[in-house]
């Protein structure tokens, strides 16, 4: 009843519509009993009682009622269908808001394929209740009351004697409800899974050609496909169990109908014409019964779609953003680590992080994969909160800020490259649309792109693949910073942007960053000491913690964890410090 309640808030805003079309529904139902009984005057009347006269009246009656009740069908069907897409355009964009406010901590807990199953399959379960179930439920529902009310009418005995079959009908198809609703929500969870092992298989396809482990991909998949048949089959077996009996119990109905009107009939106390009538309105009551399993798979199946869409909606971003807090119109620069703790789970990746950058300033972080360095810049855009300790930016707390503001004045360039299926100008214009084309090609120069744009057919229109396939990972990186630069922000995020492209080329890149970054804080994050050593602070992180801090030349004379990789870099040497000295 939950998932119902749940749903009523999105079909209770077109009640006005939902009214009208069981009210439209209720009048067909009811109109469902005419012909029978026609039929049944016909044989009275016009068969056994000689008035043929009456046989065109009780004809084109029964035509105009089946007209009626065809047309009027058709309208209520339809409007249930608009009401079901109308309802889902809402969920379905609820859910992407949602999947849009949530943070990197639901994205890293929680697999694509899932997500996909909720945004499809079971959005489609919820349109499908609505737009056909909630009628259909109510239709027979009311075809059934209708039937018993009219047989009691026509003959209480004869009546009393089908309708004895209903109640035990009715248990079975309690028992069916209970026992099939787990099933339904077992194949939704396996077909969740099924759904994140195409997904990464898709996704991984290169990895997965690479190491020629096709075999192992299909295996992998033949394992959760063999499962999701299971769950199916196991809800195939309480429906074989208990169909039989409701088709059974239905067909009960006739032989009752037979034997009981039959004998009714020779001894007069019924006319032929009423068990005409009955035995045409047998349908009335088998029917509803017979479709009360299929409407039981159609709940429960909604049932445990929408606890899985209402769950997802119901999923609050840790990091949300109060647009009353500090929304100044653009950020100087000025950041600040103060103590700062952060663990993922129980897992401590940073450790007492504290320093301060002016704007303006170049700070290049340093260290072994896994020491927290794309963590930290991760805390600085509050794609994180810390677990102890303040992030500042201009002095004030970045949960204190509003948070589209703070992103907004800050350019990333994220160490794994994301590139929409889009032209080579929408991908390097996504931060700023509005950009022209001379900027855009700009951005693209500063950031050693143009030329190799140049050279595709189809130049700055060309579409790109899906995540950028078609494009080497230098290309990839490249217009990923030209997007980073075009944006012009306040703030430079570079997380090991260059570390797929040749030493030239980066020689050129850092020459071009370094005439952007005059007014502009910018953060680098490399594994190249040719990358950092321009900057004015540099930090190198070892474990979550920053072991030494400070310029090239100072690190080198410390002769630690810095002084080492460059000579691992550029070879043994014995160093001496000239001031004339250029590295």
């Amino acid at each position: 009843m939950h998932s119902l309640r749940w749903a009523w808030g999105y079909i209770g805003k077109y009640r006005a519509r939902l009214v009208m079309g069981l009210f439209l529904a209720l009048i067909v139902s009811a109109l469902n009993m005419l012909n029978p009984y026609l039929a049944g005057k016909i044989v009275d009347k016009v068969m056994y009682g000689n008035q043929k006269n009456l046989l065109w009246t009780f004809l084109g009656l029964m035509i105009g009622f089946t007209l009626l009740r065809t047309a009027m069908r058709y309208g209520y069907q339809m409007m249930f269908e608009k009401l079901s897409q109308n309802v889902i355009f809402e969920m379905r964009e609820h859910l992407y808001n949602r999947l849009n406010e949530l943070d990197f901590s639901f994205y890293d807990r929680t697999k694509t394929g899932d997500i996909m199953a909720r945004m499809t399959g079971d959005l489609e379960a919820v349109r499908h209740f609505t737009a056909w179930t909630i009628y259909m439920i109510f239709e027979n529902f009311a075809i059934l009351v209708f039937a018993i009310g009219f047989m009691f009418y026509l003959h209480p005995p004869l009546a009393l004697a089908m309708v004895l079959v209903t109640p035990i009908i009715g248990f079975f198809a309690y028992r069916l409800t209970f026992t099939v609703r787990p099933t339904f929500t077992e194949i939704r969870n396996q077909f969740a899974k099924l759904n994140s092992v195409v997904q990464e298989n898709i996704s991984g396809n290169r990895v997965v050609k690479a190491f020629a482990k096709e075999e192992y991909e299909i295996e992998k998949f033949a394992v959760e496909n063999e499962a999701f048949k299971e769950k199916n089959l196991k809800s195939a077996k309480v429906w074989e169990k208990y169909l039989p009996i409701l088709d059974s119990l239905a067909g009960v109905l006739t032989v009752v109908m037979i034997l009981a009107g039959g004998i009714m009939v020779i001894r007069g106390s019924l006319t032929f014409g009423e068990l005409v009538t009955f035995n045409s309105l047998i349908w009335a009551l088998s029917n509803p019964m017979k479709m009360a399993g299929w409407l039981v798979n159609d709940v429960q199946r909604f049932i445990a779609s929408a606890e899985k869409v209402e769950d997802l909606l119901n999923v609050h971003p840790k990091i949300s953003s109060n647009p009353k807090l500090h929304n100044p119109q653009g950020l100087s620069g000025f950041v600040e680590f103060n103590h700062v703790h952060f663990s993922y789970g129980e897992e401590p990746v940073l450790k007492d992080i504290s320093f301060k950058v002016n704007p303006g300033q170049t700070v290049a972080v340093i260290g072994s994969t896994g020491a927290g360095k794309s963590t930290l810049v991760n805390l600085l855009g509050r794609f994180y909160d810390t677990a102890s300790g303040e992030v500042r930016v201009d002095g004030i707390n970045v949960q204190d800020w509003d948070l589209h503001k703070l992103r907004e004045g800050m350019s990333m360039v994220m160490q794994d490259i994301f590139l929409f299926s889009d032209t080579i100008e929408g991908n390097i214009s996504y931060g700023n649309p509005n950009a022209s084309f001379e900027l855009v090609q700009s951005a693209a120069k500063m950031a050693e792109a143009h030329e190799f744009i140049t050279t595709l057919p189809d130049g700055y229109d060309t579409i790109i693949g899906e995540r950028g396939v078609g494009l080497s990972g230098g290309q990839r990186q490249r217009i990923a910073l030209a997007r980073a630069i075009l944006k012009n922000s306040a703030i430079l995020i570079l997380d090991d942007t260059t570390s797929s492209v040749d030493m030239e080329t980066e020689l050129r890149i850092q020459k071009t960053l370094k005439s952007l970054q005059h007014g502009k804080t910018c953060f680098i994050i490399a594994h190249r000491i040719s990358s950092v050593k321009e900057a004015d602070l540099i930090l190198v992180m070892e474990n979550g913690r920053i072991i030494e801090r400070g310029k090239h030349k100072d690190l080198l004379k410390e002769k630690g964890y810095y002084y080492n990789v460059y000579k691992n870099q550029y070879g043994h040497f014995d160093y001496k410090f000239h001031d004339e000295e250029v590295i």
